[in-house]
C-alpha cells in the first residue's frame, strides 16, 4: 500500500485511516471484545505504522481511552501506530441520565463532555486526550474538531467572529505545541469545505480532511479549483464521509438527515443512487468500492479515512483504497450524467 509523506513532518500516511467513533459507542455499544478485534484487523491488513483519527468528542473520551487500551493489550509498539486527534472537547462529569452533548447519539457512557476551544482551552483539551491515551501513545497529528459547527452555532454575526478569531487562537495554540516538538503535524476537518477554506487562508497547515464534500455524487467545481490550489502548496488532503452518511452504500440518511421520498431533491437523490446501483452490477463492483475509488481520484488526496463497528469489515475497507475500478465504468458515469461532464481527473 502506497504511502505519502506529509508535507516535511517526518509522518508518511497510508491510504487508508481507521476512524475511531465506534469505539465511543456511537449509536450503539460494542462489547470490549469487538473493540479489541477492530483494532488487531486494522494491523493485519496495513503496513506499520497504522493511523487511528480519533477525538475527545466521540464518547466523551472514551474512543480515546479503549484505543489506547487495545494498543496495549495488543502490545503495539509506539512507533507502529500514528494517532490523529481532534481536539475541542473535554470530558466533564456525567450529572444526567445522558450526556448533555448530541443527545441519543452516544451510548452507555460514563461521562458528559464540553466544548472548550481556545488557547488555553485547547492545550487542555491535549492534556487530557493524551492522559486518556496512555503515556505510550502520544497523538503525533492534531486538529480543531468541527470548527465550521462552532462558528456556525454563534447566534450572530459578532458572535461568530469571536468564535472564529477563538479557532484561530486554537491553532495558535496547536503550533506553540509543534515549535516544541509535542507534535509533527497540524491539520484541519470538517463538513463545510468553504470554513476550511477561511481558516487555512491564516493558518499554516500540513493536512486537511473533507468530510461530506467531494464524492462520486457531487463535485463542486469550486471545491476542486481549492483543493488544487492545497496540492500545490504541498498540503496533503484526507477524503472521509464519502458514502454520504451510508446513503451511497443503501442508507436511509443523507449527510445525517432522514431522506424523505417526497422532497423533490431527496427524491432526485434517489433516483441517481438507483442509476449509480445498476451501472455498479454491471462492472461487478460494489458501490463502496467505487465511492472510495472515487474519492481518491482528485489530486492531493492521500488517503481515505474510513469507520466500522464491525470487525469482519476491515480488510473489505482495505481493499477499497486497494482495488483498482475500470475506466469505462467512470466513462459510462459520464455518459449517463452521474458525474458531471467537466470532472477533469479521470485517467
Amino acid at each position: 500500500m502506497k504511502r505519502t509523506p506529509v508535507k516535511d513532518t517526518g509522518i508518511e500516511i497510508p491510504a487508508i485511516i481507521f476512524g475511531t467513533s465506534a469505539l465511543g459507542n456511537l449509536y450503539s455499544t460494542l462489547k470490549d471484545e469487538v473493540k479489541l478485534e477492530i483494532i488487531s484487523e486494522c494491523f493485519k491488513y496495513v503496513p506499520k505504522p497504522i493511523v487511528f483519527d480519533s477525538a475527545g468528542k466521540y464518547g466523551a473520551g472514551l474512543a480515546l481511552e479503549v484505543l489506547g487500551q487495545c494498543l496495549q493489550k495488543l502490545e503495539i509498539e509506539p512507533d507502529d501506530v500514528i494517532v490523529c486527534n481532534k481536539l475541542g472537547w473535554l470530558r466533564t462529569e456525567l450529572k444526567s441520565p445522558e450526556p448533555t452533548f448530541e443527545p441519543g447519539v452516544w451510548h452507555n457512557l460514563k461521562h458528559d463532555a464540553v466544548l472548550n476551544i481556545s488557547y488555553q482551552g485547547i492545550l487542555e483539551c491535549f492534556e487530557q486526550g493524551n492522559a486518556l491515551l496512555g503515556s505510550q501513545y502520544q497523538p503525533q497529528m492534531l486538529s480543531v474538531h468541527d470548527p465550521d459547527e462552532y462558528i456556525t452555532e454563534g447566534k450572530t454575526a459578532t458572535e461568530k467572529e469571536k468564535r472564529f478569531q477563538n479557532i484561530v487562537e486554537a491553532y495558535k495554540a496547536l503550533s506553540f505545541l509543534k515549535k516544541q516538538g509535542k507534535i509533527k503535524a497540524i491539520g484541519i476537518g470538517a463538513k463545510n469545505w468553504k470554513i476550511i477554506r477561511e481558516i487555512a487562508s491564516k493558518v499554516d497547515l500540513d493536512w486537511v480532511m473533507f468530510a461530506n464534500s467531494i464524492t462520486i455524487m457531487q463535485q463542486p467545481p469550486e471545491l476542486l479549483s481549492f483543493m488544487e490550489g492545497l496540492y500545490h502548496r504541498g498540503i496533503s488532503i484526507i477524503n472521509s464521509a464519502v458514502f454520504h452518511s451510508g446513503f451511497l452504500t443503501g442508507g436511509n440518511y443523507f449527510d445525517y438527515k432522514l431522506i424523505n421520498p417526497h422532497n423533490k431533491t431527496d427524491h432526485q437523490r434517489i433516483e441517481w443512487r438507483q442509476n449509480f446501483f445498476k451501472l455498479c452490477e454491471k462492472y461487478s463492483i460494489s458501490p463502496a468500492l467505487a465511492c472510495v475509488q472515487f474519492a481518491m481520484t482528485p489530486p492531493g488526496v492521500v488517503a481515505i479515512s474510513l469507520n466500522t463497528s464491525n470487525p469482519s469489515h476491515v480488510k473489505n475497507n482495505v481493499d477499497s483504497v486497494t482495488t483498482a475500478v475500470p475506466r469505462d465504468f467512470y466513462l459510462e458515469m459520464l455518459q449517463k450524467g452521474l458525474l458531471d461532464s467537466s470532472y477533469p481527473y479521470i485517467s
